[in-house]
């Protein structure tokens, strides 16, 4: 790989979408004047009598997107949000976090390692390096809690109150490593009031689904919530190679949230959250050959419930954290202290080359098996232990701040094994990767309303980032030999931060203009069971500019908002992945540009009908006439011209991987009153194009565009506190290819199957 500075461009494609983006904005803010006028105009008096008793109106949706409790609307920020039927229907089919992937504009999530290891992008940018030390753009917080590794952000979703998508760097209240965005899930908390509620799910391949909750007062100042969640499939995968049936694909998963709040009534707060998580399941189920050479169709003899392979295959987890949160409101402020504490411990083992012998050791297949390939990654140690320290205020005045101190520490162990299948199995490699990182941070953030609808926000933090990193193969796999112990100390400190301003032109309809700095610490790679180098990639910087629009129209009854986004990243952060020698090795990108659009949409057009839509552009180009990588060495059409050094291609001028550059939903709802209840009918779509799997542009890893939908028809019952349904999640039975290994043959995998079932829910 090689790698010189150059100048950044465009194209005159990407410009000519970019300025109809503009268009659009443009439209939608003269949309947004006439509906307002017209909401203005309207009679407050024309609504039915028998409609007195009902809702007329969105609800207003709050976030925590600058950590305060504000109303979705007065954020100056993209900023998405599911909660509610919306986000409860997804986990219908027992599926993993994986389910919010195209749920939300910009927002895609993916994964080699199964259910396990979630790779999350936002606006285009994530990682596809699937080591166990990997840093991503997009953070993941939950319930305040920076989720760091990436085996912590696959966490299941239960007893959610809400998810919000931070779209853009959130550099200043969120810190490095969000210069993509976050993804903050929010658990429903303990109260005074009592309630609860149960629900279990049962469908295709003995699918069970089950969680429910229960919480309310335990005296004057205690309250608690317990919530759980148990999920299991049946293995539906036949494995023809060793004749097999029902052999993979199935788990079993367990999690838990046990949480206290005290509240002395006068001020003061302190809550504990309690959680865990255990899963036996399979690995990603990888499968050799079934792309089409020359195109990125499946082989017409797939078939879903069917491989052949001769290696091992399962995947063990445990993972479980705490925190304490503690609440001072003092006059006009409030102090925070947020402490948590996270342990993750994991061992997957998985047939890589997706298939049975070699080319030099017959029978093998299907189709060509250069040489076999198992390997396992654990993670036998590992803790986190953050704090987050803040003072805000809360004048009646102009003007408003939070401040604060953050500290964050990890430590972990990575063991990376290769087993030699043709001997049966037996561990022929071995490297181990030890690393500790530690940030200190600080931050203020103040707001400074400059007229009565014109306030400005400014914010910014300072980090400083270390990492102590070790490695050392002792087993080489290739008769490579043990290696000596691999070090790296990268250090550096780095500001983020951000300006925007927010002009209320009515109570309805919000603009805003942000600029923001983000920041991705540097990272280091010490795969060492296919090379003999570890590699370090430098800090990459994030600048963006963003205009929106926020509007209420039709007497609150359509919420749209609608954002356009530029970006330029610095020094990139990339993860040349497989390849001709089988080796992962982080790289720097000179430029890396971005652009494109969102626009959320929820309306409630009547009292039974409700309807949500989503959209999303991104644009993405690397810049840099410089860098090579080599490409895929499984037979692949390489589609990208010859590098320099020989055996490399270019990748300058090509899209980020797996960055879609169409994202599209959609849910309606709709119910029908009978007798002491409600028949309800509802549907959701999620739809993204088409992406590239790597760095490098191919005929074969290339993921075609996929569309998603579920439906539930059901009954509700009691005030709403129980229901029955039937639902179908992948409703098309739509199979796609998802993702691939490279190294070896034209490996892939899929996405997951159509499953149905019946549900039942109640409430307390």
């Amino acid at each position: 790989m090689n790698h010189i500075n150059q100048n950044c461009g465009s194209s005159g494609v990407s410009q000519g979408i970019w300025a109809g983006a503009v268009r659009i904005w443009i439209s939608l803010v003269l949309i947004s004047m006439l509906a307002m006028a017209s909401v203005a105009a309207q009679a407050q008096d024309d609504t039915d009598a028998e409609d007195e008793e009902s809702p007329k109106a969105l609800q207003a949706v709050t976030v925590t997107a600058q950590k305060r409790e504000e109303n979705i609307q007065d954020v100056p920020i993209s900023v998405a949000v599911l909660s509610g039927e919306a986000l409860d229907v997804l986990g219908s089919g027992g599926f993993d976090i994986r389910q919010l992937s195209s749920r939300l504009p910009s927002l895609q999530i993916e994964s080699s390692f199964g259910r396990a290891f979630p790779r999350f992008y936002v606006r285009g940018l994530g990682n596809t390096d699937f080591d166990l030390n990997a840093s991503q753009p997009v953070s993941f917080v939950v319930d305040g809690v920076v989720q760091e590794n990436p085996i912590l952000k696959g966490f299941p979703i239960f007893d959610i109150e809400r998810v919000e998508n931070l779209r853009g760097p959130q550099g200043t209240l969120f810190g490095r490593n969000t210069p993509a965005g976050a993804v903050i899930l929010e658990s429903r908390k303990p109260s005074q009031v009592a309630d609860g509620y149960a629900q279990i799910n049962y469908g295709r391949f003995n699918m069970v689904n089950f969680e429910g909750a229960v919480g309310g007062a335990l005296s004057d100042n205690w309250s608690s919530r317990l919530s759980v969640l148990f999920q299991r499939r049946d293995d539906y995968v036949d494995n023809t190679f060793t004749g097999e049936d029902d052999a993979l694909e199935g788990y079993d998963e367990v999690a838990g949230r046990l949480q206290f709040l005290y509240d002395n009534g006068d001020g003061f707060s302190a809550l504990t959250n309690f959680h865990f998580r255990s899963l036996d399941g399979t690995a990603r189920l990888f499968r050799a050959n079934i792309i089409q050479p020359g195109s990125n169709d499946l082989v017409d003899d797939f078939r879903r419930r069917e491989v052949s392979i001769d290696g091992t295959n399962f995947q063990d987890l445990d993972a479980f954290g705490g925190s304490l949160t503690l609440s001072w409101e003092a006059g006009d402020y409030t102090v925070t202290s947020i402490t948590g504490v996270e342990h993750a411990d994991i061992l997957s083992r998985g047939d890589v080359d997706g298939g049975f012998g070699a080319s030099f050791a017959p029978p093998f297949g299907p189709g060509f098996i250069p040489f076999p390939a198992e390997s396992a990654d654990g993670l036998p140690e590992h803790i986190q232990i953050t704090e987050e320290f803040r003072i805000a205020s809360n004048f009646s005045g102009p003007i408003n701040w939070q401040g604060g101190l953050y500290f964050f520490f990890e430590d972990l162990t990575i063991d990376s094994f290769n087993f030699n299948t043709l001997a049966g199995g037996v561990q022929d490699g071995f490297a181990q990767q030890e690393q500790e990182a530690t940030t200190v941070a600080a931050f203020l953030s103040g707001t400074f309303d400059l007229t009565d609808r014109l306030t400005l926000q400014v914010g910014g933090r300072i980090s400083h980032d270390e990492k102590d990193f070790r490695a050392q193969r002792t087993q080489s796999p290739i008769g490579g030999g043990a290696t000596g112990v691999l070090t790296a100390k990268p250090r550096d400190t780095e500001f983020s931060g951000d300006v925007s301003l927010n002009f209320a032109a009515t109570d309805a309809v919000n603009y805003y203009a942000r600029i923001a700095r983000g920041f991705r610490a540097p990272s280091v790679q010490g795969r060492l069971l296919f090379g003999d180098t570890i590699s370090v990639a430098d800090t990459e910087v994030l600048h963006s500019f963003e205009l929106g629009v926020k509007s209420l129209m039709l007497d609150n009854r359509v919420r749209a908002n609608f954002s356009l986004f530029n970006y330029i990243i610095d020094d990139q952060q990339l993860t040349a992945v497989g390849g001709q020698a089988n080796f992962n090795q982080l790289i720097n990108a000179d430029k890396t540009v971005g652009r494109g659009f969102e626009l959320d949409v929820e309306a409630f057009v009547s009292q039974n009908l409700t309807l949500t839509a989503g959209l999303s552009f991104n644009d993405t180009e690397i810049k840099d006439d410089q860098l090579f990588i080599q490409p895929c060495g499984g037979g692949c059409t390489v589609l990208d011209p010859a590098g320099d050094v020989p055996g490399t291609v270019s990748i300058d001028g090509n899209r980020l991987p797996q960055a879609p550059r169409w994202v599209a939903n959609s849910t309606l709802r709709y119910g029908i009153p009978v007798g002491e209840g409600e028949v309800f009918f509802f549907t959701d779509w999620a739809y993204r194009s088409a992406v590239n799997f790597f760095l490098y542009d191919s005929a074969e890893f290339r993921g075609e565009s996929l569309l998603e939908g579920g439906v539930r028809v059901g009954y509700q019952w009691d005030l709403g506190n129980q229901e029955a349904a039937l639902f179908v999640r992948n409703i098309t039975d739509n199979t796609t290819i998802v993702g691939g290994i490279d190294f070896n043959n034209l490996t892939g995998f899929v996405n997951e199957p159509r499953i149905w079932g019946v549900e039942y829910r109640i409430g307390f």
